[in-house]
């Protein structure tokens, strides 16, 4: 027998190799799924992601065998069964190492199972030494020396650090707060950390997030151009202030989830030329980027990105930078933020566009609470 924690989250972590986004399927593939089961599987995806270069060394260790030269379902059914024997306690060695190999042989690698039952037989929880310091600290050698480089040795240990660890969870409530939730205010208004429960109804938004917006200065009556707004959190956080507000995205299936919020939405890709004929008083510009200040809440981004891929963000981000200052009233006031910690997305886009920007802020994992980000505030005569 396979529990259905195990086998959702075996299928998760395959997806997730193909390019899927742990998040996303752990919304959709374990909604059904009991609040035991769905915890569980929620754990073990996320572990197995944050944990991967310990647990990839662990599998050499015990097997000989480098993991990335193993069969895809083979590596994954080890790396549940590692993560799950060395970083959760209350979870039976037996029943993790048994189910992993049942794992194996529902994904029709029977002729694996006996290698990795041998594997797992050789598991244990005793101390481990770990033979450097990307293998320690689970991120890879060219993202830490980045870090090191732009941030010091000691801050980027505490990024990488930070990134193991499951992220706090914030809310954004800036009515009457539910009965029955245990709820901590933060520094920013209407953000409270879930100390305990959830009610539905309250926006999940994580506080290094809800800290853009206030930038803005927004005003009720003023038009307001959200024009990377999807998932909607930012845009609905700026309506609380009353304003007239567009939402774009690039992803018409992005905005239909936000028809709920009351804006107009306009589907566009924000690197061409802009399709408006009037300016706007206040825009924001919360770029798509590599989102390595959110590593905690995104592991598997962590070994996808690779360095050749911050210049193509780089230049987009340029662009739709450009385009939004051509739509900035005068008296206007824009900010340009990222979930990234490279300056390539953050400093260096702002300077290449030429926008003159009045004030810079960033949050940094380890540092400050929640996830990393970075922002920019421009403002017109």
């Amino acid at each position: 027998m396979i529990s259905p924690a195990r086998a959702t989250a075996f299928e998760i972590l395959r997806l997730v190799e193909r390019g899927g986004f742990a998040s996303e399927l752990l919304l959709s593939r374990a909604a059904g799924l009991a609040s035991r089961d769905a915890g569980l599987a929620s754990e073990i995806v996320f572990g197995a992601l944050r944990y991967q270069a310990q647990l990839d060394f662990l599998i050499h260790r015990f097997s000989g065998r480098e993991a990335a030269r193993l069969d895809a379902e083979v590596r994954i059914a080890l790396r549940m069964a590692v993560y799950q024997v060395r970083y959760l306690s209350r979870v039976p060695a037996h029943a993790a190492a048994g189910e992993s190999v049942e794992l194996v042989k529902r994904a029709r690698k029977r002729s694996a199972a006996p290698f990795v039952n041998a594997v797992l037989r050789k598991l244990d929880r005793e101390p481990v030494a770990w033979p450097d310091r990307t293998t320690e600290l689970s991120h890879p050698a060219w993202m830490l020396e980045r870090w090191d480089a732009q941030y010091g040795l000691e801050t980027a240990d505490r990024i990488a650090r930070a990134n193991l660890s499951p992220p706090e969870t914030y809310v954004r409530a800036p009515g009457e707060l539910p009965r029955g939730l245990h709820l901590e205010p933060t520094e920013v208004p209407g953000c409270y950390r879930v100390v305990e429960g959830i009610a539905p109804g309250l926006r999940i938004q994580d506080i290094g997030s809800q800290t853009i917006v206030p930038l803005l200065d927004l005003r009720p009556g003023q038009t307001f151009l959200d024009l990377c707004a999807a998932p909607g959190n930012k845009t609905a956080q700026a309506l609380e202030s009353d304003v007239r507000a567009v939402a774009c995205d690039i992803h018409l299936s992005r905005l239909e989830h936000m028809k709920t919020l009351g804006c107009a939405l306009v589907a566009l890709d924000g690197t061409r030329p802009l399709p408006f004929r009037t300016r706007f008083d206040r825009i924001l510009v919360d770029a798509p980027c590599s989102g390595t200040g959110t590593l905690a809440r995104n592991p598997e981004i962590k070994w996808r990105l690779r360095p050749s891929d911050l210049a193509d963000l780089h230049g987009r981000q340029v662009r739709l930078l450009r385009n939004a200052m051509e739509l900035l009233a005068p008296g206007g006031r824009l900010v340009y933020s990222t979930c990234s910690l490279e300056s390539e997305e953050n400093e260096a886009v702002a300077e290449e566009a030429g926008g003159g920007f009045q004030e810079r802020r960033q949050r940094i994992p380890g540092l400050h609470a929640g996830d990393g980000f970075f922002a920019a505030v421009l403002t017109s005569n």
